[in-house]
């Protein structure tokens, strides 16, 4: 499993920035099967339009709508990469930071990254920001890398909103702000960042940088417990012995309605 990749892929196709509503619409078409669309996203791809040539590359990374073929994603992104395809760039940054796909690269990871985030691709931010923040393909520069993770997290990608609120939570690079790390915590939660979501409902149960609360913390915990956190959901089941039955049935109606609306 490739650690950021199931993110860089995500916005790869929801950000019309990167993407044009013809080559998005060919590899919908291509995803449930239909061959004429798959044949003229290739035919767009080999004519040299980045956005299919990005898009040729997810499915051939995914194995939707064609065989994998690694070798045949790769080869697709760097094309379109190579043309200024912020969202190619980014998974290309990916796959030589993780090494899964291609052999690992940090000096490359780092290029890739640096050239999608200079497009403001938030996911290159994020990966950029880990690369300085960890040292690796460049020298370790923590205040740099805070200040790229802001600019994705300010973008809405709850993975750097996640990684602020754990920074600020433990101090660590930053001054330490319990009420900022649970303001972090929460916008990765509405998005359904379990890991946010598990943190956020510790700091209700604690009254840590927010006001105590079980109805609350339960819900948070049952919402992290609902995507498979089975952590959360010894913790949530722990919780009941300090609430009331009225307090559980209104944490679990809070689950619902936040349910419904995503």
């Amino acid at each position: 499993m490739l650690r950021l990749s199931k993110f860089v892929l995500a916005r790869a196709l929801l950000s019309t920035a990167w993407a044009q509503d013809t080559a998005i619409s060919l590899y919908e078409g291509a995803i449930r099967g239909d061959k004429a669309d798959r044949q003229k996203l290739i035919a767009m791809a080999s004519d040299g339009d980045t956005s299919a040539q990005n898009n040729l590359g997810l499915l051939y990374a995914t194995g939707e709508g064609v065989p994998k073929n690694l070798a045949m994603a790769v080869s697709w992104f760097t094309m379109a990469a190579e043309q200024g395809h912020a969202a190619a760039q980014c998974i290309l940054g990916s796959f030589y930071a993780n090494g899964e796909v291609v052999s690992k690269d940090s000096i490359l990871a780092v290029n890739w990254y640096q050239k999608s985030a200079e497009q403001g691709f938030a996911v290159a931010e994020f990966g950029l920001g880990s690369m300085y923040a960890n040292g690796e393909g460049v020298r370790k520069d923590f205040p740099l890398a805070v200040s790229l993770f802001h600019k994705a997290a300010e973008k809405g990608f709850e993975k750097a909103q996640y990684t602020l609120g754990s920074l600020y939570y433990k101090g660590e690079g930053v001054t330490g702000d319990v009420a900022l790390a649970a303001s972090w915590y929460r916008k990765a939660a509405e998005q359904g960042y379990s890991s946010a979501q598990f943190n956020l409902g510790a700091m209700y149960y604690k009254g840590d940088g927010v006001p105590k609360d079980l109805v609350a913390a339960y819900m948070w915990r049952n919402l992290a417990a609902a995507q498979g956190d089975e952590k959360s959901k010894i913790v949530r089941d722990s919780l009941e012995e300090d609430m009331t039955r009225e307090q559980i049935a209104e944490a679990q109606r809070l689950s619902r309605e936040w349910q419904r609306k995503k």
